[in-house]
């Protein structure tokens, strides 16, 4: 295991060594930190011996519903991540929103005069052809960038590896589908998007999904394909790291004066690294009411990330019922929920104190 490090000016170094560490904390030569994205790491108060660094490389193994991060060097697998996509909770909340929309429009319509003089709206043109992502999708690549974004804060990455699914096209439909042949995949909607934004962090290279099995194959690893939902390491985590890996390791053929052939060049070593769990807070967002009517026909407000408390939704606090996040409010109590939102009760203001404002993510280890 290493521990990412920063100089005074916040530009990543080379990862060291826990007990380094720890000799510079109690020092005074370096203080703690932790990224958004879980990882510890320490920042330098004293000017660094030097700013030589190895190469180190994300791995992004891309998903509908859950994604995997890792972040590896020749020597070290430094950082490994299992993310709980939005997807389906967008698509859910885009179409209430649109069931909604339309519940609206036909309530204002006036059926009791002609067709012609009803408040229809206006006919729209050709609005489908702008290149736009579709929300849910966008949801997606965006945690991922954000991760991406936070890990290249505390580690100088010299390059991004993503894998990238190409279509064939169905002779007998002429329509786009995955090359595994299971149909189109959400997972190849904004992929050219998506290196887009990758290149502004570092360069992008992009690998298939053979190279990806073959490079697992090739370090011993085993990916569990039965449960895919499962937040550990051998999900989609262990994708990312093959995925990293293949900037050190490469199967490529080689030509002798006395025969072809084929073999691995170059040498990668995989070790244990920490292993996080990241999705989004999944608090509603502020709605001007219910979505049905209460009796007497009165919706009250509804959603938001703010509490009546000085305390926001997603924020990380301290309580009597142990550490958690904000998940709710009432006029005297703040609900407080674990890692995985479920609540772990409804505390007292005055009992409830603050340890870090939300970032957006809830990280569990």
């Amino acid at each position: 295991m290493r521990i990412p490090v920063v100089d005074s000016n916040r530009q990543p170094l080379m990862p060291t060594t826990p007990a380094r560490a720890r000799k510079w904390i109690q020092s005074g030569k370096a203080v703690k930190r932790w990224s958004d994205c879980g990882q510890f790491y320490v920042q330098l108060t004293i000017v660094p011996s030097g700013y030589a660094t190895q190469d180190i490389v994300i791995g992004i193994d891309p998903g509908k519903k859950y994604s995997g991060i890792g972040v590896v060097s020749a020597k070290f697998t430094l950082y490994t991540a299992h993310l709980v996509l939005p997807f389906q909770t967008v698509r859910d909340r885009m179409d209430n929103r649109r069931l909604m929309r339309r519940g609206r429009r036909g309530r204002r319509i006036n059926r009791k005069i002609e067709f012609s003089k009803r408040a229809h709206r206006q006919k729209r043109f050709a609005n489908r052809r702008q290149g736009k992502l579709a929300p849910s999708i966008r949801a997606n690549r965006q945690l991922e960038l954000r991760i991406v974004s936070e890990l290249c804060k505390i580690y100088p990455v010299i390059e991004i590896r993503y894998e990238y699914v190409r279509a064939d096209v169905d002779k007998s439909s002429g329509r786009k589908k995955a090359r595994s042949g299971k149909g189109f995949s959400p997972v190849m909607v904004g992929q050219v998007w998506m290196l887009k934004q990758l290149g502004q962090f570092a360069p992008v290279v992009k690998i298939e999904g053979y190279q990806t099995s073959l490079t697992r194959s090739h370090l011993g690893l085993t990916k569990n394909k039965v449960d895919k939902s499962k937040a550990e390491f051998n999900t989609h985590a262990v994708d990312s790291v093959a995925i990293a890996a293949t900037s050190f390791v490469e199967y490529r053929k080689y030509h002798t004066a006395n025969m072809d052939g084929a073999n691995w060049f170059g040498s990668v070593t995989i070790t244990p690294a920490s292993f996080f769990v990241i999705r989004r807070p999944p608090y509603s967002r502020r709605q001007l009411h219910l979505m049905v009517p209460a009796r007497g026909g009165v919706r009250r407000k509804y959603g938001g990330s703010t509490t009546r408390h000085g305390l926001r939704k997603g924020d990380l606090v301290n309580s009597p019922k142990g550490i958690g996040f904000v998940s709710g409010d009432t006029e005297k109590q703040i609900s407080v929920s674990d890692a995985n939102w479920k609540r772990l009760g409804q505390i007292a203001s005055s009992k409830v104190t603050l340890i870090r404002r939300s970032t957006g993510l809830i990280v569990a280890c």
